[in-house]
């Protein structure tokens, strides 16, 4: 296999010296608001990420290399379309654009694909859907993403009030599985009513976790159709949520521990649904 030509793919490099360049004024936005563009793109730092979001076959709109690390070009164009905007950036202003206090030196614009409700309802046989409601933490939110990818999951819906899974750090934590796991917004989605209505109308179980009492996780039944609520720092899923449960899941741990938090808790459950789904397998 031919060796990547540098010299052409830092050709390919368009330097860029103001700070009022569009396509750089769109991912200091994207990254200030933790959210998509009007364009309906994300922004992304760090080569790992970038990598991942290449390996998952996203739609790349631009991406921009730090001045100073010209040779991550040469690593990772071969791998980006030539219709891609490609942008070298001097060191002020990349670092003033991206999100990390320590940039690796590459960002880009990427379109994350679109899910619904009703994608997630049809891949019920994959495992249980993730409803985060509340949740703040972005590490958090991220090794929840990352655990249901790994262990299987129908998705994640993200009610109002939870950190956007478009935060720099949410994207870091999940690892690259934000950009294959469906994730949908409860506003999208309708609502909390909506959303449980669908539920209940497609006999799906209602889970929450709790840290005070409950089904021991390895007795609760999730290899049915099921919706995993995980509640948010401290508060824990809301009272009104609660009452609509079939069955709330506690985590026996030692009681010199107050209580995991929301991450590790939903990766508990989620590998218990897994394991589950496997010994009745034939």
């Amino acid at each position: 296999m031919k060796a990547p030509d540098k010299s052409s793919q830092q050709n390919r490099l368009r330097l860029v010296e103001g700070r009022h360049n569009a396509l750089i004024k769109r991912l200091r936005q994207a990254f200030a608001h933790a959210e998509r563009t009007d364009e309906g793109d994300c922004a992304i730092e760090g080569v790992h990420i970038v990598e991942e979001a290449i390996r998952s076959g996203l739609r790349f709109r631009a991406i921009l290399f730090r001045e100073s690390a010209q040779g991550l070009a040469t690593r990772l164009l071969p791998q980006i379309g030539s219709h891609v905007e490609t942008l070298l950036v001097p060191e002020r202003i990349f670092d003033s654009a991206v999100a990390s206090e320590s940039p690796q030196g590459v960002a880009a614009l990427v379109r994350v694909k679109e899910f619904s409700l009703d994608d997630l309802l049809e891949r019920m046989e994959l495992g249980p859907i993730v409803v985060v409601v509340g949740l703040q933490d972005p590490g958090n939110l991220g090794t929840i993403l990352r655990s249901a990818e790994a262990f299987g999951s129908a998705g994640v819906i993200l009610s109002e009030g939870t950190v956007s899974r478009f935060n720099s750090k949410v994207i870091r934590a999940s690892a690259g599985s934000l950009f294959r796991l469906p994730a949908v917004s409860g506003k999208a989605a309708g609502g909390l009513d909506a959303i449980l209505s669908q539920f209940r109308e497609r006999g799906i179980r209602l889970l929450a976790t709790s840290s005070h009492k409950g089904t021991p996780v390895d007795q609760a039944m999730l290899a049915r159709a099921s919706a995993v609520f995980i509640g948010g720092e401290g508060a824990g899923v809301p009272k009104f949520l609660m009452a609509e449960m079939d069955e709330t899941i506690a985590i026996p741990h030692s009681p010199r521990v107050e209580s995991l938090n929301a991450g590790v808790a939903a990766s508990i459950v989620l590998y218990e649904a897994a394991r589950q789904r496997r010994s009745q397998l034939p």
